[in-house]
């Protein structure tokens, strides 16, 4: 995705080098991203107007206008995935972590919680 791209976005990500976030199928009121390594989708961002959160079993939490889902894993915490409630289309931005290997995982949260709505 470009730079033009990703300006054009309701949200801003940081992403690490190596990291492309890549525009999936879109609806026909909605778009879903992912962030993806070595074609592997590590984060996925659904931007529209009604999201199927929560999609994890965890504890909410909120933290600004942000509700997030934190669960237990392994002996650590870890915030799984994330929504923002928008006055403006799109409605909602979700952002969930996706299946990742273990060495994964810390990079994967990181690349979520950088997710803000614009």
């Amino acid at each position: 995705m470009s730079v033009a791209d990703r300006a054009a976005l309701p949200f801003v990500i940081d992403l690490p080098q190596g990291y492309d976030l890549v525009r999936g199928r879109p609806g026909g009121d909605f778009e879903v991203y992912s962030v993806q390594h070595a074609g592997r989708s590590l984060v996925m961002i659904y931007a529209g107007p009604s999201s199927q959160f929560p999609i994890y079993s965890g504890q909410t939490a909120q933290l600004g206008d942000r509700v997030s889902v934190v669960v237990d894993e392994d002996g650590r915490r870890r915030a799984m995935e994330h929504l923002f409630e928008r006055r403006s289309a799109p409605r909602e931005i979700h952002v969930w972590v996706a299946t990742v290997a273990p060495g994964e995982a810390d990079v994967a949260e990181r690349i979520a919680q950088s997710v803000d709505p614009r």
